[in-house]
């Protein structure tokens, strides 16, 4: 995390400060702390030194000593105390606001943090302790910057062609035990139908600190895409979500209500397709800058206004692990989720079904304007019952894959040439298809 400051850096700040610090007259216990300090055991240090506060309180070199100590240990509100005592007696010393400005640091107390190592900063100190203070100052800025109302808008316009508008199956015809095992012949509109396609999108995303761990979020976007010919394939989306985003150290903590609505442009559908209304609860921690774990709880109630049979309670959990390499290249990802969409009617159970899925991908920066990247995902649903038609407990699975790169070729614009490839697999022939989608988009960040 940005806020972070690498305990390498953290060492030489102190180790640089202690040489840089005045030469007292030291007496036993003085020399005996600073041995553990110069042992990287602070811990000692403070044990040696707590018994005795009451009778050395007051004493520059022992408070010095108590609050670099009671620092190293996460004692942090001990530590502002003993150095505090420090600057009452010497208030030009370095060293002693050095320390209770990463004191103040480690409190989130910025401001303060910030003043007191630009004080540091004005004197005379050395090259390494300037340059560690010079990080700590940075960190500050970003989170400060990071505490500030941000939204972020995009626009993209893709061009494409899809094998399979429709997801739909290729056979022509098909024996339904359901009807006697009558064949029956699938319209045209129910095949397999390829097209070239155009889409526009158009979103926004903010966020709202309330304070320095507590933030509104929300955001909005929707989706267009027309078919060159298949008109009655058009579809599009709305969607939005708002909610609260709470940080407890390495951990974060987002609750937030979802809607959408999508269309089809299908002249039998006088309003939108279907419309899902819900919400999510995700717990993301941060191992450290490179590693980071996500787990999730979903609800939507999914209503279709033209065909209510459909009607379903989906509940989804789910987590996920993303892992950065050195220098943070390539980035990788894994993750796992399963749940049920249980569909309202009880005369129509088998139209519910109970998924569980496996998503994986990467990215690589190939330079300073070129990325690449991949993602492969598969799930499986097992139907609710059996299919009144076929006969048979419904089961789908179905995999998916893509790969492309994605060109800066200008400030906050990215154009992205990708293919990408989907087949069902089901022991019902109809709802078996594969799709084929190449297309370029180019996207504009605000």
């Amino acid at each position: 995390m940005v806020s972070r400051i690498s305990w390498r850096a953290l060492t030489l700040l102190a180790l640089c400060i202690f040489l840089a610090a005045p030469v007292f007259a030291a007496d036993e216990l003085v020399l005996k702390a600073k041995k553990y300090m110069d042992e990287n055991n602070p811990q000692a240090a403070y044990d040696l030194l707590v018994p005795l506060q009451s009778e050395r309180a007051g004493d520059p070199e022992y408070d010095y000593l108590l609050g670099v100590a009671a620092l190293g240990i996460g004692h942090n509100t001990e530590a502002v105390f003993a150095l505090e005592r420090v600057l009452a007696v010497q208030p030009n010393s370095a060293p002693a606001r050095a320390q209770i400005a990463r004191a103040y640091f480690a409190l989130k107390e910025t401001d303060t943090a910030k003043r007191e190592f630009e004080n540091v900063k004005k004197q005379d100190v050395p090259p390494e302790v300037r340059t560690t203070i010079d990080r700590y100052l940075d960190a500050i800025d970003r989170i400060t910057d990071a505490e500030k109302f941000k939204a972020r808008f995009y626009i993209e316009f893709t061009l494409g062609y899809d094998s399979n508008v429709n997801s739909a199956t290729q056979v022509e015809s098909v024996a339904v035990p359901g009807i006697g095992y009558q064949t029956a012949t699938l319209l045209p509109a129910s095949r397999k139908l390829h097209d070239g396609f155009w889409s526009g999108a158009a979103g926004m995303n903010f966020s709202n600190p309330l304070s320095r761990t507590l933030a509104v979020i929300g955001g909005v976007q929707g989706y267009q895409r027309f078919n060159f010919k298949q008109d009655n394939f058009n579809q599009g989306y709305l969607d939005g979500y708002l909610g609260l985003a709470k940080k407890y150290e390495r951990d974060t903590w987002t609750v937030v209500g979802q809607g959408n609505m999508y269309f089809v442009e299908d002249p039998q559908y006088s309003s939108e397709y279907r419309d899902a209304l819900g919400g999510t609860v995700q717990w993301t921690h941060d191992f450290n800058a490179r590693n980071q774990l996500t787990a999730y709880v979903q609800y939507a109630d999914l209503t279709y206004p033209e065909q209510s049979p459909r009607d379903a309670n989906r509940y989804i959990v789910g987590m996920g692990y993303a892992h950065a390499f050195r220098k943070g290249d390539p980035i990788v990802y894994v993750g796992v989720y399963g749940g049920i969409e249980d569909a309202k009617d009880e005369q129509f159970k088998y139209l519910g079904h109970r998924p569980l899925g496996l998503r994986i991908g990467g990215q690589k920066t190939l330079s300073d304007t070129w990325l690449a990247f991949v993602n492969a995902s598969y799930e499986r649903r097992k139907y609710m019952g059996t299919d009144p038609l076929f006969f048979v407990d419904h089961t789908d699975n179905q995999y998916a894959a893509g790969v492309g790169v994605s060109w800066l070729f200008a400030k906050d614009w990215r154009l992205s040439p990708q293919i990408t490839y989907l087949r069902n697999q089901s022991n019902i022939v109809i709802y078996e298809y594969d799709r084929t989608q190449v297309f370029v988009t180019v996207r504009k960040d605000f």
